[in-house]
């Protein structure tokens, strides 16, 4: 009896032990989220961008903050990104950031643009840095407090959207600098872009 028993237990460990390597197995290598043929396609400049961006995920907001350590605004969110990713400074102004670069139709949208919301009539007073999938990171002194991931279509961010920007990338991608950042763990890349119209 005992014998028999031991066999049953045997067996049943190794089923169990069999399903746990099947589901294993099974598990994606990549993060939910990230399309390795989006990434691809982009330039190394941007993915680096993002990543770092995505990096910061979490950092509180405060008014006039430019590092980490210290939280961020808003603007002081996308100029650190830029510096420490591109290596060039940035005006920390939402309102000045919108100045400068291209100006980007919706319908041309790209992870790595930087998108405008304005509260009052005639000034712009936030950015962010759009991910893809409708998606932008931000500093938010709204709701949380931090660096966080909203969507263009939330009727909040819908409402005050006012513009595009399209900063230019160094056409040769620093691959040394890009070995010393760090990598985010999840970000959401696709290729659909929100119906918003231009203010």
């Amino acid at each position: 009896m005992i014998r028999t028993s031991i066999i049953i237990f045997t067996i049943l460990f190794s089923c169990i032990s069999q399903a746990d390597e099947i589901t294993t197995d099974l598990r994606p290598s990549d993060p939910i989220g990230i399309s390795q043929v989006v990434m691809k396609s982009m330039p190394v400049a941007v993915q680096n961008l993002l990543q770092y961006a995505m990096s910061n995920e979490g950092v509180i907001y405060h008014k006039g903050g430019t590092t980490p350590e210290k939280g961020f605004d808003c603007s002081g969110f996308v100029r650190y990104v830029f510096d420490q990713v591109q290596g060039v400074t940035l005006p920390h102004s939402a309102q000045a950031l919108s100045q400068i670069g291209d100006r980007i139709k919706t319908t041309d949208l790209l992870p790595g643009d930087l998108v405008f919301f304005r509260f009052m009539r005639s000034t712009i007073s936030h950015v962010g840095i759009y991910l893809g999938n409708n998606e932008f990171i931000h500093a938010s002194s709204t709701r949380t407090g931090s660096v966080v991931i909203s969507n263009l279509t939330d009727s909040y961010w819908a409402k005050h959207f006012a513009l595009i920007r399209r900063l230019d990338f160094p056409t040769v991608d620093s691959v040394a600098r890009s070995d010393s950042l760090p990598s985010a763990s999840t970000f959401h890349l696709e290729s659909s872009l929100p119906s918003l119209s231009n203010n």
